[in-house]
């Protein structure tokens, strides 16, 4: 098998293309957050603290004239909502699977096996 074949196989794998959309979804589910926190949630928490300190962009927070903790918190609270959004997709995901799993049907009993059948056959045959 050819580099080229071998690597085109490898490719269109189902999981190389599931991973390839979730990666894409995953970008631009990034965005959606950095926006949510950077403009709506970071801002309503930390007015108090900006308005006491005078500032109007959470990115201005800095101690020491370059240390940028601001910058550090609006990563920490992006951290714990992604995180916390992440454990309620998983935890719905894992609710739904096993809600699947006892609506699953048990398996029908295993019928006789094709020896038994014979041997009722023979035994039948014989009797008559």
């Amino acid at each position: 098998m050819g580099f080229i074949s071998e690597f085109k196989t490898f490719a269109m794998k189902g999981n190389v293309i599931d991973l390839a959309i979730g990666v894409v979804i995953g970008g631009a589910f990034g965005k959606i957050v950095t926006s949510l926190i950077g403009d709506v949630i970071t801002p309503l928490l930390l007015k108090p603290a900006m308005d006491a300190a005078h500032l109007t962009n959470l990115h201005e927070l800095v101690a020491l004239g370059t240390v940028k903790y601001g910058v550090f918190l609006s990563e920490v609270i992006n951290f714990v909502i992604v995180a916390l959004v992440l454990f309620v997709i998983i935890k719905a995901i894992n609710a739904a699977k096993r809600k699947e799993e006892a609506a699953a049907p048990a398996p029908a009993p295993a019928g006789p096996t094709q020896e038994q059948l014979l041997t009722e056959i023979r035994d039948l045959l014989k009797n008559k």
